[in-house]
């Protein structure tokens, strides 16, 4: 992990988050968080008997960015083992992202050209990094999650 990523903390925009459960977290630390509803996941994670291990930013998943034409590193929100319901453990890679940011962006008469391409870009960007992660999954037997707002809100 790169520690420029974990240890650029901005007290305005970022929270450290502090495990209740110290044994089941097995990433780095500080777990810096950059929302409420990382937060609310992570929250989620600590507390719940079927998760066995989670992390935060512990991986490092190659993509191409389409946006910029570059190659780049993703490091997605969160990994997870979990127990299901028949005991089989299963690894989730989870990346919790507002649902807006999951959808096409639309063009309305309200919105600036500016806003317009900025939105366009982060799509595109986001799309990369989860077709990668899609495919690291694959190969690696997990399974990868996106969760919004809409799921966030269903779990806690």
């Amino acid at each position: 992990m790169s520690h420029m990523i974990k240890y650029n903390f901005d007290p305005k925009k970022h929270v450290i988050y502090e495990p209740v459960n110290k044994k089941k977290y097995k990433g780095n630390a500080p777990i810096i968080l950059r929302s409420s509803w990382e937060v609310a996941f992570c929250r989620w994670c600590d507390i719940n008997d079927n998760v066995i291990e989670w992390g935060s930013e512990c991986i490092a998943i190659p993509y191409f960015d389409v946006a910029t034409q570059k190659n780049r590193r993703y490091y997605p929100d969160f990994i997870l083992k979990i127990k299901d319901k028949n005991n089989n453990i299963n690894i989730y890679i989870v990346e919790i992202k507002p649902y807006k940011e999951t959808v096409p962006p639309r063009k309305t008469s309200r919105k600036k050209a500016k806003t317009i391409l900025t939105e366009i870009k982060t799509y595109k960007r986001n799309i990369s990094k989860w077709k990668s992660a899609n495919a690291y999954c694959i190969r690696n037997g997990y399974h990868f999650k996106i969760i919004t707002e809409k799921e966030l809100f269903s779990l806690t």
